[in-house]
């Protein structure tokens, strides 16, 4: 029974080791990243190889907008994990309670303001992007069912990185687990079985988000323990609600730039073809998986600094930024060999076109040392974030995306024009988004030595 709550309770990371607590902490954290991922790739392997290389490029053509109307969710979520790991860390119950509370409400509002605002705009987006008349039609269908159904997708993000700042990173491991099993389930069942196709796979996953977002809140009702779940508590406090907005919209804003740039080079990987995007959704999808160590050390190193910045232990913060990010930038390093390795296998698993396949393995090729960069920067972002200094974060964000890949992505691709390659290399892609990944790491670890984020604290 011990073991059971101290599995599944909130897990105090201002004592102890911290190479330990950031990697148990991690750990399942990752697994539950690396389940999420599942629900976006699995809908790419079914759809692949059940209806056809054009419905995968379907399904990866709206993932950017998909990404870029769901902001305000990343930035509430954000800013819950910052507010509830230092409030958790100092002991202050009543602070606590309310900012877990104003979450709640604040993202049932988001959710209304997005379902309306998102379903009107999905299709001129989509076709500002110029998409191919050979997918649009799937495309927009595909954003509809997620952008109707996406209370789940927000609430389940929220919630758990509400967990995550009480230091539980299990339950929502669990929660997750369960639902990606029943995604897996209903998108094979509605588009092998009911051949639903594209909206078969877009169904699953609101549903299985349902499930996730549902446990997730019967789990903190449960925790009258660390604070109180009351709905006096529910009403918007401007102090609480704001500082979740404050500490959140630079996370958001940073959600918002890279879902920008990734729709603006959409548009010049729209221009190279079907084959070019089906590869494209293929390097993301493995991509997803290869960013999660990092994007795992850097939600672990938030909580982290947070919990401690709250106990005012500077020291541990120091301490615990050196261990974790040489941890995450070793488990970087091996995850990325692998790829290398059994990439045509990897890449095997969602489509038999063995064009496609070498295709992808090329791409990935090229942004294979960049997710060792990534593992940096997501670590000392994190520190940053944790101690509440989200400005930070988001300018070198905004430098390295809008300032350095869009122009080299175009610039390269004008560059290498020729009668064999008419709208430029396909590689001007990839090799911009590596260029912006190891100059941001650099930027990051200049910023994180100048110290300004130990000032940020609420």
């Amino acid at each position: 029974m011990n073991l059971l709550k101290k599995l599944f309770g909130p897990v105090d990371m201002t004592v102890g080791s911290p190479w330990k607590k950031i990697v148990l902490f991690t750990v399942p954290m990752l697994i539950g990243n690396i389940a999420q991922q599942l629900y976006n790739t699995v809908d790419s392997v079914v759809v692949g190889k059940y209806v056809g290389d054009n419905a995968l490029a379907a399904v990866g053509s709206a993932g950017p907008i998909l990404n870029l109307l769901i902001v305000l969710f990343v930035g509430i979520s954000v800013g819950a994990g910052i507010m509830v790991s230092q409030y958790f860390g100092a002991k202050q119950r009543e602070e606590l309670s309310k900012t877990i509370c104003n979450c709640v409400t604040l993202t049932l509002i988001a959710t209304v303001f997005v379902m309306i605002v998102a379903s009107l705009v999905a299709r001129p987006l989509l076709e500002l992007l110029n998409t191919p008349e050979s997918i649009i039609d799937w495309c927009h269908s595909y954003l509809l069912i997620m952008f109707i159904g996406v209370a789940g997708l927000a609430f389940y993000n929220i919630l758990s990185g509400i967990l995550r700042g009480l230091g539980d990173s299990v339950s929502a491991l669990l929660y997750l687990l369960v639902a990606t099993v029943i995604n897996i389930i209903l998108d094979v069942l509605f588009v092998a079985k009911f051949d639903m196709g594209v909206n078969g796979v877009a169904l699953a996953t609101v549903i299985a988000q349902f499930v996730s977002a549902l446990l997730c809140l019967l789990k903190l009702m449960r925790m009258q323990e660390i604070f109180d779940f009351k709905g006096s508590y529910m009403k918007l406090d401007k102090r609480y609600s704001m500082n979740v907005i404050r500490l959140g919209i630079p996370s958001g804003i940073t959600q918002a730039i890279m879902s920008m740039a990734m729709i603006v080079v959409q548009s010049l990987t729209n221009s190279f073809g079907e084959m070019f995007i089906a590869a494209n959704v293929i390097v993301m999808r493995v991509d997803g998986f290869a960013m999660m160590p990092n994007f795992s050390f850097g939600t672990a190193m938030t909580t982290y600094t947070g919990q401690n910045v709250g106990a005012r232990a500077y020291d541990r913060v120091d301490k615990g930024a050196k261990q974790g990010t040489l941890i995450a930038v070793v488990t970087s390093t091996v995850i990325t060999g692998a790829i290398l390795v059994f990439g045509k296998a990897l890449m095997g698993i969602f489509t038999d076109t063995p064009e496609l396949v070498e295709l992808s393995c090329d791409m990935m090729g090229i942004l294979a040392v960049g997710y060792i960069a990534m593992a940096v920067t997501q670590c000392l972002s994190g520190v940053m974030r944790g101690a509440g200094d989200t400005m930070t974060p988001m300018w070198i964000s905004l430098i390295t995306t809008i300032c350095i890949r869009v122009p080299i992505a175009y610039g390269l691709a004008y560059l290498t024009r020729s009668p064999e390659f008419p709208n430029g290399r396909q590689e001007s892609v990839f090799i911009s988004l590596l260029f912006s990944w190891l100059l941001g790491a650099l930027i990051t670890f200049i910023f994180y030595k100048r110290g300004k984020w130990k000032t940020k604290a609420i």
